[in-house]
């Protein structure tokens, strides 16, 4: 039995419907990522998970139980938010124990999960200072920390590393995926707008737009098979080149087209039989673009360069179209030099040009 379930939910506020009849289903122990844009509705979905919105329609299932209607603090999980909300007067065991000290929690037993919790996150030793003797990733520590101390079923996370630079959200990136294997059978829905955090966390990504689910699926599946252009282009950094063209068959098999340029399509795997003459999308990650001397596609210059230490990205132009090709650190080229691109058809892939599903 899923460890959470989301059956046919729609939540609305007032006469604004944000989600109408969503579905997921999420094993015990998994980490589940949900990633999108602003607005896409991925935090209004943890919420109601959470108890903190009610739902116009549908069920909440938590570990083989109807928490529909139950209170945030009755349905067995923990919440962490962007902002710390930690106590400025209190010290970082008397925040972590607060809420277990409300329950009437006994003493032994609040002390034993409050250096537990310290001890996995690391935190031991701060456990006597004040939040604003603490750094900003220490704080999300003693954040995270309180709601360990729970120990809940179900950790929800609402864009925690969003206040962070970028070193401290590397390294609690690392801190949230080594808890997640320490703790083994918790289970972890994580909202994020990062595709890093999403790529590196997660065991399945659920990719969101306008309030409705793109795709499912590992994040290996989600970056090499994306469903449609949405999350071809929304994952992925560079982002995926796109090329308008179309099919044309011959006799030895479909091709693409797109002005001069001609691509075998014998090595992609369509999902159904090709269809001459339809007007298509080809994308390709720069990392799938190799560069060669004649190359499939030549005709190409440089215009920048961007050296990225142990990556190189170039941005080159036919006149036509600008594509990014990411290349070891070592590969040296300069504005204006003439170049060619290898594309293997196995590594890229095909989208409608009218509804943008994936062929």
């Amino acid at each position: 039995m899923a460890a959470v379930s989301v059956r046919d939910v729609s939540v609305a506020f007032e006469a604004v419907r944000v989600f109408d009849g969503l579905s997921l289903d999420i094993e015990q122990g998994e980490f589940i990522v949900l990633l999108g844009p602003s607005g896409c509705g991925k935090s209004t979905l943890l919420n109601a998970v959470a108890g903190l919105l009610d739902v116009a329609e549908g069920q909440i299932w938590i570990d083989g139980k109807n928490v529909t209607w139950e209170e945030p603090k009755d349905r067995g999980i923990a919440m962490v938010f962007q902002s710390y909300a930690l106590y400025p007067r209190m010290s970082v065991r008397e925040n972590m124990s607060f809420g277990l000290k409300m329950a009437k929690t006994p003493k032994p037993e609040i002390e034993k999960r409050v250096n537990k919790a310290a001890e996995l996150l690391q935190i031991t030793h701060l456990l006597d200072r004040r939040p604003d003797q603490l750094s900003g990733g220490q704080r999300q520590r003693v954040a995270i920390g309180r709601a360990l101390v729970r120990d809940a079923a179900v950790f929800l996370f609402d864009e925690p590393l969003s206040n962070l630079d970028a070193q401290l959200r590397n390294e609690l990136r690392v801190e949230i995926k080594r808890l997640h294997a320490r703790l083994g059978n918790t289970t972890m829905i994580y909202v994020t707008h990062d595709q890093i955090e999403a790529m590196t966390l997660a065991d399945r990504i659920v990719v969101m737009k306008e309030q409705k689910i793109q795709q499912i699926g590992s994040p290996d599946e989600i970056y090499r098979r994306p469903s449609n252009l949405f999350v071809a282009g929304f994952v992925g950094s560079p982002q995926m080149n796109f090329i308008k063209g179309r099919i044309e068959g011959n006799g030895t098999g479909p091709e693409f087209v797109s002005g001069k340029r001609r691509l075998p399509l014998s090595g992609y795997r369509f999902s159904g039989k090709p269809i001459p003459g339809q007007e298509v999308v080809l994308g390709v990650r720069p990392e799938h673009l190799e560069i060669t001397g004649a190359g499939t596609w030549s005709d190409f210059k440089v215009d920048i360069v961007e050296p990225m230490g142990a990556d190189t990205v170039i941005w080159c132009s036919d006149g036509d179209g600008t594509i990014q090709v990411r290349t070891s650190g070592s590969k040296k080229a300069a504005p204006g030099e003439p170049l060619g691109l290898g594309v293997d058809a196995a590594h890229v892939s095909l989208f409608a040009s009218e509804t943008g599903e994936r062929l």
